[in-house]
């Protein structure tokens, strides 16, 4: 997580860009933030070797083919990045040494290249969970704010069970062989090359071709279609996700319609599994509604053989349950409220690294439990007697010193995936517990994890809007933020309104920026346009930043006017009237700004549309 540290305090009542430094870093090289005199060390995440930092990775697509003859997946990625930071020579990916590439190439749109152009590659020794895979990128690759595309094909070979192929007598029917991928935490590198660090999150899409008849291919994610004739199973995920959270099962499947979810299983286990949940799902998930807000992600539930690694998995869109659960109706309602919790802490808003894993699982445990609570009180009690026992059983034969039995872990000598256990758990659950009873209401702490910032102070709101501006560009959550908040943000003082539009000018969020217009022409205090200005001309939108000014400039206090045309055109020169003059020298009238702008009238900004046309808009600038 970043690190603050105290510096002296700026004048400016904003946040300015945080330097971005690539690779990797340790905890001692943060850098200064001009601002709140806050400083923030760039994220590390020590269990990847990915060089993550340096990329905005907007989308990927799996191609794959399964072959249960030889248990092998072959096939290729495709990374839609874009480089964030200047001189960066190489991509670096988690993988393993499980994976065999075969080639990989690249692709710069608009760069005049007609081929894919094939790059070196190597492979390094990382962890005993994976290895780094080093791609020297050519120097069309490299520009920050242009589109690459990265292509790897490889086949997946024996190796750690992150990629299990159950024979058909290890299946519970017996009859046809079954596959399925478990992610959590670093696993997923043996599936596919990847960011695999939790504070990575993109879109994604699959392709399964040549499936087996008789066989059913599910993937985590929000779309699904087959086509019979081709034998292709094709998979759409809209929302972002971490690389843990990418899961796939394939085998004989069927299904059964319970409420607003769909289980899937072996045909001997479905009707088991259909009676033991009935209509249960849904009562659930209506309580976890009323108290952590609307529920994003589809709720198919998929039953696994007894090999499946642990009891339950969250993948969005379809949680992996362990068959034997079954047997036990108190501990399949447990673990799938359990995951339906993780739709909210852990797949919406996620840990940035593994040694925090705790938020994750402490909070979902809270959030099961307060399920649990509103639904069955008696049972949340027992429940939750049960399971501290267990934890103080463990603590006693482990003992405080343990790495593992810490709250927060650190991982010199640790495998992120030991943490799945009763501290990160049950004492993640005691601090979340502990915060709710700090707070003096329960409820009032639901409140709280729902994020519903209209009940925030302006402070809150801040200080919340300043972290998100330390950490943008964020493009992938704008346009949620924009639908829940931006007319929230309007209702509010400037204090406000400029952070939420430095996150959209940062993010290159077009359908807010008649907002950005309107704030420019209605403010003309120094303290307010000039932070602005100066994020418009750093990124895509100099054009708006000049057309701005040349139709505010007149109210404008000369010193700003020429403060603001430094910013816009690298001068100082100005008339006898202190009129901003172009940066060429002469009596020559401006030109006007080489964007096609819909204008507004400073009244009335706010609700109009913007249409700007610009080559090679970088969408993260």
């Amino acid at each position: 997580m970043a690190e603050l540290h105290q510096a002296p305090a700026s004048l400016c009542c904003c946040r300015k860009s945080l330097p971005d430094s690539g690779g990797r870093c340790s905890g001692d090289l943060a850098r200064p933030s001009a601002g709140l005199g806050l400083e923030r060390c760039p994220l590390v995440d020590v269990a990847s070797a990915s060089n993550f930092r340096s990329f905005q990775l907007r989308h990927f697509h799996l191609d794959l083919r399964l072959n249960f003859a030889v248990k092998e997946m072959s096939g290729w990625l495709v990374l839609d990045l874009v480089p964030v930071q200047p001189g960066v020579c190489s991509l670096i990916l988690d993988s393993h040494p499980s994976l065999l590439i075969h080639s990989i190439d690249c692709k710069v749109p608009g760069a005049g290249q007609q081929e894919p152009v094939s790059l070196t590659y190597r492979v390094d020794p990382f962890t005993d969970y994976g290895s780094s895979l080093s791609i020297s990128l050519p120097t069309a690759a490299a520009k920050p704010g242009r589109a690459v595309q990265i292509t790897v094909r490889y086949t997946t070979t024996d190796g750690p069970a992150q990629i299990w192929w159950l024979d058909s007598e290890l299946t519970c029917g017996q009859l046809r062989p079954l596959v399925f991928t478990q992610g959590h935490s670093v696993c997923n590198r043996s599936f596919f090359p990847c960011f695999d660090t939790p504070a990575v999150k993109s879109t994604y899409t699959a392709t399964v071709r040549q499936v087996p008849d008789g066989v059913t291919v599910l993937m985590s994610a929000s779309r699904s279609s087959y086509s019979k004739q081709d034998r292709v199973f094709q998979f759409s995920m809209e929302f972002p996700v971490p690389s843990y959270l990418v899961a796939l099962v394939a085998g004989e499947l069927q299904h059964v319609d319970v409420g607003p979810s769909r289980v899937w299983a072996e045909p001997c286990l479905l009707s088991c599994a259909v009676k033991k949940l009935g209509g249960s799902v849904e009562r659930w998930l209506g309580v976890a509604e009323d108290l952590f807000g609307p529920y994003l992600w589809g709720c198919d539930i998929v039953f696994l053989p007894p090999s499946f690694p642990i009891v339950a998995m969250e993948n969005p869109c379809l949680t992996f349950i362990i068959a034997s659960i079954l047997e036990s109706s108190e501990f399949l309602l447990i673990d799938v409220i359990h995951e339906i919790a993780h739709g909210w802490f852990g797949n919406a808003v996620t840990n940035a690294t593994w040694e925090e894993m705790w938020l994750s699982e402490g909070l979902a445990t809270y959030a099961q439990r307060r399920i649990t609570t509103e639904a069955y009180e008696p049972f949340t009690c027992l429940e939750t007697v049960v399971r501290l026992d267990a934890l103080h059983r463990q603590l006693r034969l482990l003992g405080d010193s343990n790495p593992v039995s810490r709250l927060q872990v650190k991982f010199e000598s640790v495998n992120p995936s030991t943490l799945m256990n009763l501290f990160t758990y049950e004492k993640g659950f005691c601090f979340v517990s502990y915060l709710s009873e700090v707070s003096g209401d329960v409820r009032r702490f639901d409140c709280f994890l729902r994020f519903d910032l209209s009940t925030w102070s302006t402070f809150q709101i801040v200080l919340f809007l300043d972290r998100m501006l330390d950490h943008s560009p964020l493009p992938h959550v704008m346009a949620s933020l924009s639908d829940s908040y931006s007319s929230l943000f309007d209702g509010l003082n400037a204090e406000v309104q400029i952070r939420w539009l430095q996150m959209v000018v940062r993010n290159s969020f077009y359908p807010d920026l008649p907002r950005v217009r309107a704030f420019l022409h209605k403010h003309t205090s120094r303290m307010y346009t000039v932070p602005l200005y100066e994020d418009l001309v750093a990124g895509v939108m100099k054009c708006v930043a000049v057309e701005i000014f040349y139709q505010t400039q007149r109210r404008l206090h000369p010193n700003l006017r020429r403060t603001l045309q430094q910013i816009l055109f690298q001068t100082s020169s100005t008339n006898q009237n202190g009129s901003a003059l172009p940066p060429s020298s002469g009596s020559t009238p401006p030109q006007e700004p080489t964007a096609a702008v819909a204008t507004s009238s400073p009244g009335g900004a706010a609700g109009t549309t913007a249409t700007i046309a610009l080559r090679d808009v970088n969408v993260s600038a």
